[in-house]
């Protein structure tokens, strides 16, 4: 079989895309994302203050580098639940490309130059893979105890997947001039996986993919020189490339891994959609007990507003059941 041909990285960014790759040489594989105008429309669909936009932003880069691995059409949901000033995060990745997310917060409890682990405080972050009606969810779980998501995210692999893993993710808004000094929402991220192939390395670092089984003692995994290598060279990402505009994600990889060589395999795009219908609405409303449906009704109406996209649904009385 001919080998692949090797190109030069493309000079073209391309935003709203996860770019999954791997370093054949050291065993590595991974998927870099990139994101502009659709964090920036999920974020901009609510007023959040910028350290809560940042936040559940990164909340989202996290959902698609985990989501998009999925290999049907699925969901993909990452939630956190804590006593910290953002009390809630949710993100709902529809396989292959759908993302929606909602943060919820207490205005007066945020204060200037709070850390990441200190707007979320202490609780847990779960993740849920749902299949569909037909089959069995699963969800992880990981706790939240003053740490980022990032941590969190170390944690879960640790603990969970036993797979060494390391995940570096950037958001920041980004003002440019002709766009009247409006700010937009920028994100990347990261996540490189050593998954070795031979039987000699992976014997060497006694790795066990899959579901550990509940109570299992955090995995101790012997660094591999691979592994060393790896995690190294991405701990020298910095936070102006994962976000940059004008640098694409397969010269930032390049930057990275040229030395051991890098392949980078077809990106998958991701757009901000919400699943909220009218007759989705109406069918919730339903559901309710004749009472809360009563209650609801102000001004001779009822008026339902999406938490994920803002978009008000109103409905007479009689549409909403009400007697």
């Amino acid at each position: 079989m001919a080998e692949a041909p090797i190109r030069a990285p493309s000079a073209v960014p391309v935003d709203d895309t996860v770019l999954p790759f791997e370093v054949a040489a050291l065993d590595l594989r991974g998927r870099l994302t990139r994101m502009g105008p659709a964090l920036d429309d999920i974020l901009h669909k609510h007023d959040y203050p910028p350290a809560v936009g940042k936040l559940l932003g990164e909340a989202i880069v996290l959902a698609t580098l985990l989501g998009s691995s999925l290999k049907f059409e699925g969901r993909f949901i990452l939630q956190t639940r804590t006593d910290g000033p953002v009390s809630f995060l949710i993100v709902d990745f529809k396989a292959p490309d759908r993302l929606r997310a909602y943060a919820r917060y207490d205005a007066a409890r945020l204060k200037d130059g709070q850390t990441a682990g200190e707007l979320l405080g202490k609780g847990h972050l779960a993740m849920t893979i749902d299949q569909g009606a037909d089959m069995s969810r699963y969800q992880g779980m990981v706790a939240l105890d003053g740490g980022s998501l990032e941590d969190a995210a170390h944690e879960y692999f640790l603990r969970s997947e036993q797979i060494p893993t390391k995940v570096r993710i950037a958001v920041g808004e980004e003002v440019r001039g002709g766009d009247g000094g409006k700010a937009r929402w920028r994100a990347g991220g990261i996540m490189l996986q050593f998954l070795p192939k031979s039987p000699e390395r992976a014997k060497q670092a006694d790795l066990h993919p899959g579901d550990a089984p509940e109570g299992t003692a955090a995995h101790s995994v012997e660094d591999d020189d691979a592994w060393v290598e790896g995690q190294s060279l991405i701990a020298t990402v910095e936070d102006v490339e994962l976000i940059d505009p004008d640098l694409s994600g397969e010269r930032l990889l390049y930057r990275l891994f040229h030395e051991r060589g890098v392949r980078v395999f077809a990106p998958l795009s991701l757009r901000a959609q919400c699943s909220c219908s009218r007759d989705a609405v109406s069918s919730m409303l339903k559901s309710f007990a004749p009472k809360d449906r009563a209650d609801m009704v102000k001004d001779g109406k009822v008026v339902v507003t999406c938490e994920f996209c803002s978009t008000p649904y109103q409905f007479t009385p009689q549409e909403a059941g009400v007697e």
